[in-house]
């Protein structure tokens, strides 16, 4: 008996898992035996608590189907955690391991057409390697303006979907012809977007629901494609150090058990209003980082 085709994602997933965590556990190590440098926030130290509780409140709306990237580049920077130009970096690779285990889990419990789900994550884990080599290079400014102009873009759709102005989508699990190659194209853009910050989960559900498909079907597309590209960009902004190591480190430790938690323990919360306040958050952060952007441009 051949085996089932989401077998093979699931062992890919696995597969994932064990070379992003081999690879960044000896990056973390090779840090850890050189000497201190002047490099803002790339020298070795153990994460704080709160950057661990940071990843545990992010990735626990995150597997509730809000996301992560924009309400924890808000929180970033309110709390002062760390330099702007290290939040693209830091958010790959500190959420990569829990969104993988999110993957798994949503991969698993949920019907969805392997050929679409494998095509969808392959475009996204392309535009993430592509986009990240970009982004790693660029100077504070333009960071700060792209993440600023990203999450104004999150929180527009955000308001459009508090406000039932999105389709409400279909029952298909998978597309095919030129409708899967327009959902191919879209996921391939929002891969490259992710690493600058703007997270996948909003856009995705927008552009698939408007194609047809089963918003229930998106979860598990969502999730394997953050699953498979925030590694692949993540090693990229580590290799290029451009990342904080001691914040991903406890995006990481905070984040797994809140994927646990969210996807087999809570059977209910309140999500309307938490929406709101995570809108005025995303939009007031993205004002914030425009403003940086400009001030820093007049100096």
């Amino acid at each position: 008996m051949n085996p089932h085709p989401i077998t093979f994602m699931l062992t890919a997933l696995g597969a994932m898992a064990a070379v992003f965590g081999g690879l960044w556990t000896s990056a973390l190590l090779r840090l850890r035996r050189e000497e201190p440098t002047p490099e803002v926030g790339q020298e070795f130290q153990k994460p704080r608590v709160a950057e661990v509780l940071t990843g545990f409140v992010t990735m626990f709306v995150d597997t509730l189907g809000i996301g992560s990237f924009a309400i924890t580049t808000a929180i970033f920077r309110g709390l002062r955690l760390l330099p702007d130009q290290l939040i693209p970096g830091t958010l790959n690779a500190g959420h990569s391991l829990a969104s993988i285990l999110q993957a798994f889990i949503f991969t698993a419990i949920i019907p969805v057409d392997a050929a679409t789900l494998f095509l969808m994550v392959a475009a996204a884990t392309l535009g993430a390697w592509f986009g990240a080599g970009i982004v790693a290079a660029w100077p504070r400014r333009r960071i700060q303006a792209g993440m600023g102009a990203a999450l104004l873009a999150a929180a527009c759709l955000m308001l459009l979907a508090k406000l039932q102005w999105l389709p409400p989508g279909g029952t298909a699990l998978g597309l095919t012809g030129w409708w899967l190659a327009l959902a191919v194209a879209g996921n391939l853009f929002l891969g490259a977007l992710m690493t600058l910050g703007i997270g996948l989960f909003a856009p995705c559900m927008i552009m698939l629901s408007f194609l047809g498909m089963s918003p229930k079907a998106v979860f598990p597309i969502m999730m394997a494609s953050c699953a498979f590209l925030m590694p692949v960009g993540g090693l990229r902004f580590i290799q290029a150090r451009s990342y904080s190591p001691r914040v991903a480190l406890g995006l990481t430790l905070g984040g797994i058990p809140a994927v646990l938690i969210a996807a087999f323990l809570v059977k209910s919360i309140p999500l309307a209003a938490l929406r709101w306040i995570v809108l005025v958050v995303v939009a007031y952060t993205g004002i914030m980082l425009l403003a940086a952007a400009k001030r820093g441009q007049r100096a």
